[in-house]
């Protein structure tokens, strides 16, 4: 690796970490596709690599979220234990799928994503709450889902968890996306062990990308309390259906 691609890998993560701060997510999922597109890795490989930038990344990001709306760390908890429990099943069933079959699979999970924020804007047009509308033990099985999904995409399952904590729990955009975290944390570091312990895994990409991460996505989550939940939702759909339309590029 030249200086100038471990500086430009840098850029790259301080843009995917400010994204990732701001919708909660740790920057992998726009990451996926820019490691495809612009290194040409093939999907597994782009999503073990994408994961060396989002574990650190989903950490800090969780403690700045709890930093501004305190997470209860008994639904913290729970949504872990069940995310990690199944995130192992769906990176280890990922590994041995083709590639251009999770590439298409992985742009029409976005897409149905992207589909489902679009209806909440007219379902739920309130800005939502700080307190669960469902008992908090459903969390367990919104967790193992989200885990199962994560570990098949390598997103780490927030992106899933936050739309169905916003529609189905009742939380408001900010609260959703930090909870998502709490969920993405363990499941995030076994995926990527998995990833890794099948030789899917460009550390010298991933690792400066992580670097600039970090440095950039404190800067998102300011921004996501700062600005209001509707626009922040918009936001987030439009990002969904921008990184369904790079990786459809690619395919």
């Amino acid at each position: 690796m030249t200086l100038l691609q471990f500086f430009f890998d840098v850029a790259l993560g301080l843009l995917l970490g400010t994204l990732g701060g701001l919708f909660g997510i740790g920057g992998g999922l726009l990451a996926i596709p820019a490691l495809g597109l612009l290194f040409g890795l093939d999907q597994q490989l782009a999503q073990g690599t994408a994961l060396v930038m989002v574990v650190p990344n989903v950490l800090l990001a969780l403690w700045r979220y709890h930093q501004r709306n305190r997470i209860d760390w008994r639904h913290a908890l729970l949504l872990a234990l069940s995310s990690f429990c199944l995130a192992w099943v769906g990176s280890a069933v990922a590994v041995g799928l083709d590639a251009g079959v999770m590439r298409r699979g992985f742009v029409g999970f976005l897409l149905v994503l992207a589909a489902w924020n679009l209806v909440q804007l007219f379902l739920r047009p309130g800005a939502g709450t700080t307190e669960l509308s469902r008992p908090w033990p459903w969390l367990g099985v919104l967790g193992g889902g989200a885990g199962l999904l994560g570990g098949l995409f390598g997103v780490g399952g927030a992106v899933l968890a936050t739309p169905i904590l916003t529609l189905l729990f009742g939380v408001s955009q900010v609260v959703a996306q930090g909870m998502s975290l709490a969920l993405a944390a363990p499941s995030t570091a076994v995926t990527l062990i998995t990833y890794a312990a099948h030789g899917q895994v460009a550390w010298l990409t991933g690792i400066p990308l992580a670097v600039g991460g970090l440095l950039s996505i404190s800067w998102g989550v300011k921004l996501a309390h700062v600005l209001p939940q509707r626009l922040l939702r918009v936001l987030f759909t439009l990002f969904l259906l921008l990184c369904a339309l790079l990786l459809g590029l690619k395919a």
